[in-house]
């Protein structure tokens, strides 16, 4: 067999198996065989051949306009990562469809729901793989204009789950605070005191705290939200004891700011370490924290809903839960200290001497 030098081949090794693309991010080379073999090299040319003319009439040229588009160049580094396997997947089952097929959208969607079915084991993988071929074919319907409606849409999703309500308790935070740096506290603590998502933590500088607030725009509505957080007691003293490395609030071990992607992976360690990698406990969960924070700060339920963008009733379901339970214990405990006082107070009457009677 006659090895070629390949300049660019890119190789990916997955559950045992090998995949070859001809470059890092481009098409994905369809043959069984080694590189140098002919059925690999015609296999790598067709490859190539492929992506640079897609038939225009096939669903693989939607699939392919997408991956060009600025609604896919502008994700963030780690969504295109986990989109670009699933975008490869979406081309190698429906690609040689013709887009004719996909505008009669009752039959296409028995076959879209056949194909979500093949990863219906694992729900949320199947949620996420409608989620990313929806986006090609919204698409496809504007601003390619090839297909006439999304039919990913209607199609219901197979994980529903509301974690909402899944809040990270003061043991939680303890817990994972006992064995984790400075940094990641600072991190926890802070997503516990202000409720902003991770993507918005490490986006946060020292201009964004105000005398009296926090003002951000959040990366949820592309900016065009205002979250407005109040410096309550306990935000305010953990501003305090964050030194200000930098511009950005939060700085990793080597005093730079954060990066999502390393915020997230240093987390994932830290909760590994800390013994808590079997509790169903994400970051995003010390949204729901920061409710119960805010609510013990002394904000009403309306204020803690327009800050969180959350419904006002989501706010009170998490402050009967966890709020109410602490407080009536609190409550319980002051009414203790205070029957205990009012009885050390009284004093017991002195009765007289034997020898003063009579």
């Amino acid at each position: 067999m006659v090895m070629v030098d390949l300049k660019g081949l890119h190789t990916v090794k997955a559950k045992g198996r090998v995949y070859y693309y001809a470059w890092r991010g481009g098409p994905r080379v369809d043959s069984a065989d080694a590189p140098g073999t002919s059925d690999f090299m015609r296999a790598y040319y067709q490859a190539i051949e492929d992506h640079r003319a897609p038939d225009p009439d096939r669903f693989r040229a939607v699939v392919k306009a997408y991956r060009a588009s600025t609604d896919y160049t502008k994700l963030a580094a780690s969504t295109k990562r986990n989109w670009s396997r699933w975008l490869d997947r979406i081309e190698d089952h429906f690609g040689e469809l013709r887009i004719a097929q996909f505008n009669r959208t009752e039959r296409i969607r028995q076959v879209i729901r056949k194909w979500r079915g093949t990863y219906a084991a694992t729900p949320r993988n199947a949620d996420y793989a409608m989620q990313v071929l929806s986006r090609v074919c919204a698409h496809g319907v504007d601003p390619q204009g090839k297909l006439v409606a999304n039919p990913c849409e209607g199609i219901k999703h197979l994980y529903d789950a509301d974690r909402s309500e899944i809040i990270w308790t003061e043991a939680d935070i303890a817990q994972i605070e006992a064995t984790s740096s400075d940094e990641i506290k600072w991190a926890v603590q802070l997503a516990a005191n202000t409720g902003l998502r991770m993507g918005d933590l490490v986006r946060l500088s020292w201009s964004h705290v105000h005398e009296d607030e926090i003002i951000l725009t959040t990366g949820k509505s592309r900016h065009k939200r205002e979250a407005v957080i109040p410096l309550h007691d306990d935000l305010r003293a953990l501003l305090k004891r964050i030194p200000r490395r930098s511009t950005a609030v939060l700085t990793s071990s080597r005093e730079r700011p954060w990066t999502e992607n390393g915020l997230g992976s240093s987390f994932n360690k830290a909760k590994i370490d800390a013994g808590l990698d079997n509790r169903d406990l994400h970051f995003h969960d010390l949204r729901g924290t920061a409710v119960t924070r805010f609510y013990l700060a002394g904000l009403s339920t309306r204020v803690i809903a327009e800050i969180m963008a959350w419904e006002e009733t989501t706010v009170e379901r998490i402050i009967r839960r966890y709020v109410a339970r602490k407080a009536a214990t609190l409550e319980t405990i002051r009414q203790l200290r205070k029957a205990k006082r009012r009885t050390d107070s009284v004093k017991l009457p002195v009765k007289p001497s034997a020898k003063g009677a009579g």
